[in-house]
């Protein structure tokens, strides 16, 4: 299945993300202050308290001064006295004030006036205010009270000249205890009242009743959720900024390189990955790390193309001398002639046989290498295993092979047994088909530092001047006189190397040199770091 190609979107998702994660707390803050719960609790007892200190007062200053006994020995409230008391009691504490008489009816009520024109009027509760601020007000405390449940009170009595009965708190205060009571204005308020009864000589010659409602104390609340929502204001607009300014430095960053990796994927040319290595976090490090890959991508591709290209360059020559063997022999009479091309036949197709098998080989190491898991490996073992091989297997006048192993320090290493023993049969072979008769193969192994250094010597002639590296191509083949042309591919030592550097580790040819200057031979130098040390570290990373 093909794989999605990524949509470009006008509005970054992440960014989306940090904002919402970033604004949650502040939001849930201010949400949660908005009720203030136990601070309006606060301050509704402290209202009741100073309400019934008030009444307490009224109700004792009424007893003493607007009191008197009738014939039959009976309390009453004396009106004339009472009302004018009463309403300076309610200029003073800003509540409204009501007088009842020992039977329930009202004989003064501060809320209530007597117009010019003779008519009773209503004047509102302490607090309400008409204009636009007191809409705005109105309108805030519409909002704000819902949060309260304000809803669960009853409704504050709003029609005048009502007996005492009519309320609760009244009826109980006719009964000579005091009580409170709370009510649902219309406008959302909450009205608090306290009902004293007036006594003397223990008889209760009429009630009080103070009503305030909640205006002072909204206010309050609207002071500090006003001064709350200023500071989550400037608070969520500082998360907001810094919310953008975190985003910008992951998302951008992000959707620039994930645009470019669908580029690559497209397979749009040769795409530059943005570089953010400098600002040495996560997204650097992932912009390093996809940088690193493309241009490995890249790298491969091309090797594949020149591999491909090779592979083509290097089959058409066997093909093509078949080709015209074949035609050839057909038409010869000559059962000599025919012999010799069937003879060339033969090679021929041993050729592409050998070839297409190396080159099967080549084409398997990086796979096998990137599945397969790296072992500790000594590579004093392996080495005088291989040379015991050999030494069993040589013959009288071919070279001889032999072993100088450093015992000093331990030459462990992580690797691939069967490719290490490859690239050194890779070495042996090679060294073998340069050797003189009688000569001397070496294969030594010792520590230096973090890396393990294996060295093959031969005493063959040496490397050509100037192809220490060309050595190591595809299909490169410079063999000693007299060997049969064909019988090696030239992907020995470039397997090899794919090996090394499938290891983290590294190899080089160069010539060995007596005293005289005179080439007497080649070496190969194989380094491979010490398992678990830095110079695996490193070379993994160089690898990669």
């Amino acid at each position: 299945m093909a794989p999605p190609t990524s949509r470009r979107r006008r509005w970054s998702t992440l960014t989306f993300r940090i904002l919402a994660v970033n604004a949650l707390a502040p939001l849930l803050l201010a949400a949660g202050l908005l009720y203030l719960g136990r601070y309006q609790q606060e301050l509704v007892k402290a209202e009741i308290d100073a309400l019934s200190i008030q009444a307490g007062l009224m109700a004792e200053a009424l007893g003493e001064a607007a009191t008197a006994l009738t014939a039959s020995e009976e309390v009453r409230l004396v009106e004339s006295v009472a009302r004018p008391m009463v309403r300076r009691f309610a200029i003073q504490t800003r509540a409204r004030a009501q007088l009842f008489d020992s039977e329930g009816e009202l004989l003064v009520d501060s809320q209530l006036i007597l117009n010019p024109q003779g008519y009773v009027t209503v004047l509102p509760l302490p607090g309400e205010g008409p204009g636009i601020q007191g809409a705005l007000v109105r309108a805030y405390d519409w909002v704000f009270n819902a949060f309260a449940g304000r809803d669960n009170f009853p409704p504050y009595p709003t029609l005048p000249l009502r007996r005492a009965s009519d309320y609760r708190e009244g009826r109980r205060a006719l009964a000579g205890e005091p009580a409170a009571a709370a009510y649902r204005s219309a406008d959302g308020h909450i009205v608090f009242t306290l009902a004293m009864p007036v006594q003397r000589y223990r008889q209760v010659a009429g009630i009080v009743m103070l009503s305030r409602a909640s205006n002072e104390i909204d206010e309050a609340m609207r002071k500090v959720r006003v001064d709350i929502l200023t500071l989550f204001s400037i608070v969520l607009g500082l998360t907001m900024l810094v919310s953008v300014y975190l985003a910008g430095t992951i998302a951008r960053p992000v959707r620039r390189l994930a645009l470019a990796a669908e580029r690559v994927r497209q397979g749009r040319g040769r795409v530059a990955i943005p570089d953010f290595s400098g600002r040495r976090d996560e997204i650097g490090d992932l912009s390093s790390a996809l940088g690193a890959m493309t241009t490995a991508l890249w790298q491969r591709l091309e090797a594949i193309e020149r591999f491909a290209a090779d592979v083509s360059h290097e089959i058409k020559n066997p093909l093509s001398s078949l080709r015209s063997a074949v035609e050839t022999v057909g038409k010869l009479q000559d059962p000599e002639k025919r012999a010799k091309l069937m003879a060339i036949i033969q090679d021929d197709v041993r050729r592409l046989d050998r070839l297409i098998t190396d080159i099967a080989a080549a084409s398997r190491v990086d796979a096998e290498l990137a599945r397969a898991e790296l072992l500790p490996l000594d590579m004093g073992r392996l080495l005088g295993a291989l040379g015991s091989v050999y030494e069993a297997t040589e013959e009288d006048d071919g070279p001889k092979v032999k072993l100088d192993i450093s015992t000093g320090e331990p030459l462990t290493v992580l690797g691939v047994e069967d490719r290490l023993v490859q690239v050194f049969r890779n070495l042996i072979g090679n060294a073998i088909s340069f050797s003189p008769e009688g000569g001397t193969i070496t294969l030594a192994a010792r520590r230096e530092g973090d890396f393990v250094i294996a060295t093959c010597e031969d005493e063959g002639p040496g490397i050509p001047e100037g192809k220490s590296e060309s050595i190591f191509q595809r299909f490169y083949s410079e063999r000693p006189g007299g060997e049969a042309f064909g019988t090696h591919s030239g992907l020995g030592l470039s397997i090899s190397r794919q090996i090394m550097d499938g290891h983290g580790g590294s190899i080089r040819a160069e010539n060995r040199i007596d005293a005289d200057g005179k080439v007497i031979g080649a070496r190969f130098i194989v380094t491979l770091p010490v398992a678990g040390s830095e110079g695996r570290k490193k070379r993994g990373k160089s690898a990669s």
